[in-house]
């Protein structure tokens, strides 16, 4: 067998080839396994620069810079295909609201549709006055009850806060979790800084909750549960007129905003799918760029010596299986008539082009600095096991020791 081939039987190891380098030279490190700047600017020299010409830094310069910036474009479109796969992942947990009868859309209605929200978020300011002046006119209409319920002859002890000391009611608070009065209500309807009533059925609710609490504190022969208890069936009737149309405005607003919901989400789908459709492109340009640096590359893979070679062939021997397979792998992809398939494979490092042997060099190197780090993992464990086991046997032995000195005192 030549000096510079190496004969691997695959029958002995049976692994499938489960990964390879895809791209030439230097590249090959770049982007297939983890080194540090200066490393990969070291390697990339020799591989790439003539050790006669070795002062042409300013080639290596370019073509690091060229790899730099294909490094920044494929960060960035990693982060933008995280973002489109997290899209359609939470989309596909929670189906979309669909209105009856829709299909899913095809794209030039996903674009129709991306202006027609467009336009509909202008009108969105237009839409919020509406809604609001409708809210007014409900609050106004509720004013009126409240002015009718207020100016009845029984409504004076509920008009302010209940004088808890004056009147010597010890266990108000024991009683009652929360007071409430109208002017307190009148406040809160008039106020701007954000605690004011979001819609009517707020003020509602603490009408009820005035009558409710003096029906609960009093007993029913007192004179405040019985004026309590018949404001409140005024107030309740009244409130039944103005229901329908609080219903109406309730539901209403649900659909608008259920209609926004809907063609926010389509809005969103059509624009993910249209940066999924840029990203494709945008991948396509990287890959045409990596194919001019490969091309670039092959134009000034320096020959490797014959004592390179004969290192290569001796250190593809130290692989593990699985790493074995890949550097045939590599051989196979650069070479269309070796036969990977079959059970006896022989490289012969002679024939192989400069840019296979840069490949291989750099994938050993990197496979064996691993094996190294595995290997010391693996001592450590175990020298942590044994660690182990020492004390435990120390421990039992201690135990006996303690046991047999307490049955055979001195």
């Amino acid at each position: 067998m030549p000096k510079n081939n190496i004969k691997y039987n695959k029958k002995a190891h049976c692994l499938p080839i489960t990964d390879a380098a895809h791209t030439p030279c230097f590249l090959f490190c770049f982007l297939d396994f983890p080194k540090t700047q200066m490393e990969t600017v070291n390697d990339a020299a020799l591989a790439v620069v003539p050790q006669e010409t070795m002062d042409k830094v300013s080639d290596v310069e370019s073509y690091n810079q060229r790899v730099d910036e294909i490094f920044k474009k494929v960060n960035q479109l990693e982060k933008n295909l995280n973002e489109v796969e997290q899209f359609y992942s939470s989309a596909n947990k929670k189906q979309p609201i669909t209105p009856k009868g829709s299909s899913v859309l095809k794209e030039k209605d996903r674009e129709k549709l991306f202006a027609s929200f467009k336009r509909r978020q202008q009108d969105a300011a237009t839409r919020e006055a509406a809604a609001g002046k409708r809210m007014q006119e409900l609050m106004r209409q509720f004013g009126t009850i409240l002015r009718q319920i207020t100016q009845h002859r029984w409504a004076g002890p509920f008009m302010q806060p209940v004088d808890v000391v004056g009147l010597g009611l010890h266990d108000y608070y024991e009683v009652i979790e929360k007071p409430m009065d109208f002017s307190t209500i009148k406040s809160k309807m008039e106020a701007k800084d954000g605690n004011e009533y979001k819609n009517v059925r707020e003020i509602c609710a603490d009408v009820r909750l005035i009558f409710k609490n003096a029906m609960k504190y009093n007993e029913e022969r007192d004179d405040v549960h019985v004026m309590a208890k018949t404001l409140l069936e005024k107030f309740e009737t009244k409130w039944l007129q103005l229901l329908p149309k609080v219903d109406e405005e309730e539901k209403r607003r649900k659909e608008e905003e259920a209609e926004m919901q809907l063609e926010m989400q389509l809005t969103q789908d059509a624009a993910h799918a249209k940066m999924a459709k840029d990203l494709s492109g945008e991948l396509d340009q990287v890959e045409m760029n990596l194919e001019e640096l490969r091309d670039m590359v092959l134009q000034n893979c320096r020959k490797m010596s014959i004592e390179e070679k004969r290192r290569l062939s001796s250190a593809i021997a130290k692989l593990s299986p699985e790493d074995i397979d890949k550097a045939v792998e590599i051989v196979a992809q650069s070479n269309p008539d070796f036969q990977a398939a079959r059970e006896d494979v022989e490289i012969n490092m002679d024939v192989q082009s400069e840019s296979t042997l840069w490949k291989l060099k750099f994938f050993i190197k990197d496979a064996l600095q691993g094996q190294g780090k595995n290997s010391s993992n693996i001592n450590e464990d175990n020298q942590n096991n044994n660690n182990k086991r020492k004390r435990e046997i120390c421990d039992a032995l201690a135990k006996t020791s303690q046991k047999r000195s307490k049955k055979f005192p001195g």
